[in-house]
């Protein structure tokens, strides 16, 4: 056999190789072919603590995994899972599909990223699920962590990115969770949008998941009321941020083209901050005064921002959705039609209007009664609906 010859042969053997090698059990890149697949799983570990303090006990994996964008291509998302290192022993792990709220634009604001940093500030509410023994996987969203710009708010990549977190927990070997496990979603603010849309998505994108209900709360329903009761207030760079996601997301928008000198300027520097540089920035400015034109009016905008209102399609499963009376973010009542589109589809719905007097509040307030909920659902409890 000549040099060449061996050249190829010992390339082919190589290259066949690479799946065992390099498979999911080895932490490496894996075949993956679907939705939910594991691309790479590496060990990590996770702080409570700015300064690498406080050394969460769980065993913990970065993820990469496949998922969906909001118009049907393939992509790759990060996350987190978190799994108890003491035995589960009450029927199979549970597993919780947790979304975050708004953390920002640039891949250093990524829940996995401040995990990592010992930063981040919703680790207290996960705590209380690793609590319970269950595990919790939290994804990054499309674009937080992965090459890209982040899809923030654009609820059906969202969806996809929270159920998508879950299988590929289920397909992590070292994790030992099963594929028939009971799973519930949870998430606040954007991450109560995602929690949402993963309710109303999982029937037909994730119908194998035992999914037994969804907490949900401070949820942005609907996109286009909560943009224009943020212009010109101190949040308004909320709004401009959910802005750019859906402009990520779709191309047909052309955002950069209706943008004034300055609208443009202050846009592309907003792609790598995260929420506190976010709301800095940009506060008290209005979309008037950096546009050309009336943007969310546009017939392309229109039709992106209706597909991503909350509350078309009802849920199959129970939820628990809650809101701070007082939220300055997300109108009350933008919470409560919500609720009632819900109720008049035939959801099984818990709501409770909290007294917090903000929307930071409301998340402390609601997450241990959004905890208890999801349990009572784990043991299969009566559902208890106020619709």
């Amino acid at each position: 056999m000549n040099l060449r010859v061996r050249a190829i042969m010992s390339t082919i053997g190589a290259l066949l190789l690479l799946p065992v090698l390099f498979g999911p059990k080895a932490g490496g890149v894996a075949r993956a072919d679907a939705a939910g697949d594991v691309v790479e799983a590496v060990p990590t570990t996770v702080y409570l603590a700015p300064g690498k303090l406080l050394e969460a006990p769980v065993r913990a994996w970065h993820l990469r995994y496949r998922s969906t964008s909001a118009t049907g291509t393939a992509d790759v998302v990060s996350g987190t899972l978190l799994v108890p290192g003491s035995a589960y022993r009450v029927g199979k792990r549970p597993i919780v599909g947790y979304a975050v709220g708004t953390h920002g634009l640039g891949d250093e604001c990524a829940p996995s990223a401040a995990m990592a940093r010992g930063t981040e500030a919703e680790l207290a509410i996960i705590s209380l699920m690793l609590l319970k023994g269950w595990a919790v996987a939290v994804t990054d969203y499309e674009g937080l962590g992965t090459p890209g710009d982040h899809t923030y708010m654009v609820g059906v990549s969202q969806g996809h990115a929270v159920l998508d977190s879950i299988r590929a927990a289920m397909r992590v070997p070292e994790a030992g969770l099963s594929d028939s496990a009971p799973v519930v979603v949870m998430g606040y603010s954007q991450g109560g949008s995602s929690a949402g849309w993963a309710a109303q998505l999982q029937p037909s994108y994730a119908p194998e998941l035992r999914l037994k209900g969804v907490a949900a709360g401070g949820v942005p329903a609907d996109l286009q009321a909560v943009g224009e009761h943020l212009d010109g207030t101190p949040d308004f760079g909320l709004a401009a941020a959910a802005g750019a996601g859906l402009d990520a997301a779709y191309p047909e928008l052309s955002l950069d083209g209706h943008l004034t000198p300055e609208g443009a300027a202050l846009f592309a520097d907003a792609r790598d901050d995260c929420v506190a540089d976010l709301r800095d920035k940009l506060a008290g400015r209005r979309l008037a005064e950096l546009t050309t034109t009336d943007v969310m009016h546009r017939p392309e905008w229109q039709a992106r921002l209706l597909e991503n209102r909350l509350g078309a399609t009802t849920p199959r499963v129970p939820l628990f959705l809650y809101h701070a009376k007082g939220d300055e973010i997300i109108p009350y009542g933008v919470g409560r039609t919500l609720r009632d589109e819900y109720c008049a589809g035939g959801a099984k719905v818990l709501w409770t209007g909290l007294p917090a007097g903000s929307h930071v509040l409301g998340a402390v307030e609601g997450a241990p009664l959004a905890v208890a909920w999801l349990a009572s659902r784990v043991l299969g409890l009566p559902v208890v609906s106020n619709c």
